[in-house]
């Protein structure tokens, strides 16, 4: 059987919390995936305006500064439509309604496999 090495999407995790933010990297970077990293929606939004390639938001919802992370995700859905969602959080439970169209919801803290297999799938639908 031959092995295509395709590329993986390149992913922005949103995490206000270092140490959390840094474990969300490392898990992505190890399932193979690019990654970008920003501590708020705002920060968020100027990397996602530089980087073409970013495919997937991963975001927290609870945040510091303009938006929080629901609110990050329905602009990120609004201005980049193509970009694939994933909302996660530890403080609050989300109702489908309040989250973009096609967007997935992980409770925190998350399981390592359960991203991985999310964002493999995000990946093989965006081939």
């Amino acid at each position: 059987m031959i092995m295509i090495n395709r590329k993986l999407p390149a992913v922005l995790v949103v995490e206000d919390e270092v140490l959390i933010r840094m474990d969300a990297v490392d898990i992505i970077e190890d399932a193979g995936f690019m990654v970008y990293e920003a501590a708020s929606a705002d920060a968020a939004i100027s990397l996602m305006k530089k980087h073409s390639d970013i495919s997937i938001l991963f975001t927290d919802i609870d945040m510091p500064g303009t938006m929080d992370g629901l609110k990050l995700a329905a602009y990120g859905r609004d201005r980049w439509p193509p970009v694939a969602i994933i909302i996660a959080s530890g403080a609050v439970s989300v109702e489908e309604a309040a989250m973009p169209v096609g967007s997935s919801f992980f409770a925190k803290p998350y399981v390592t496999s359960r991203i991985t297999k999310a964002l493999h799938e995000i990946a093989a639908r965006m081939e």
